[in-house]
C-alpha cells in the first residue's frame, strides 16, 4: 500500500531538500577549516627565513652542559672540552 503521498515513505520525502543537503555539506567544512585553524593559532610553530618550522639550534657550550648535566661525561672531560670551545671562539674572533 502507497499510503499518503505516493512515494512509498509515507509522504515523507528525505525530509530535506537539496539546499538543505549543501548547506550542510558547507557547514561541516566552514567547522573543520575553523578547528584547523584554531589549532594552528593556538599551537605556533618556530619559523625561519623561508616559513618553515625549525627546532632552535643548541650551541655546542650547551650541548656539552646537557651532556656533563646526564652523567654522559666526566667533570675533567667537560671541563677540557669547555676550555677547547672557548679558545676556539677566541680565534673566530
Amino acid at each position: 500500500m502507497m499510503g499518503w503521498g505516493g512515494n512509498g515513505w509515507g509522504g515523507m520525502g528525505w525530509g530535506m531538500g537539496w539546499g538543505a543537503m549543501i548547506g550542510m555539506v558547507v557547514f561541516w567544512i566552514v567547522l573543520i577549516a575553523l578547528i584547523a585553524w584554531a589549532v594552528s593559532r593556538l599551537l605556533p610553530a618556530r619559523r625561519v627565513e623561508g616559513g618553515s618550522p625549525q627546532p632552535p639550534q643548541e650551541t655546542p657550550e650547551e650541548i656539552l652542559d646537557r651532556r656533563f648535566a646526564r652523567g654522559e661525561i666526566d667533570l675533567e672531560t667537560y671541563q677540557t672540552q669547555r676550555e677547547v670551545l672557548a679558545a676556539a671562539r677566541k680565534e673566530r674572533r
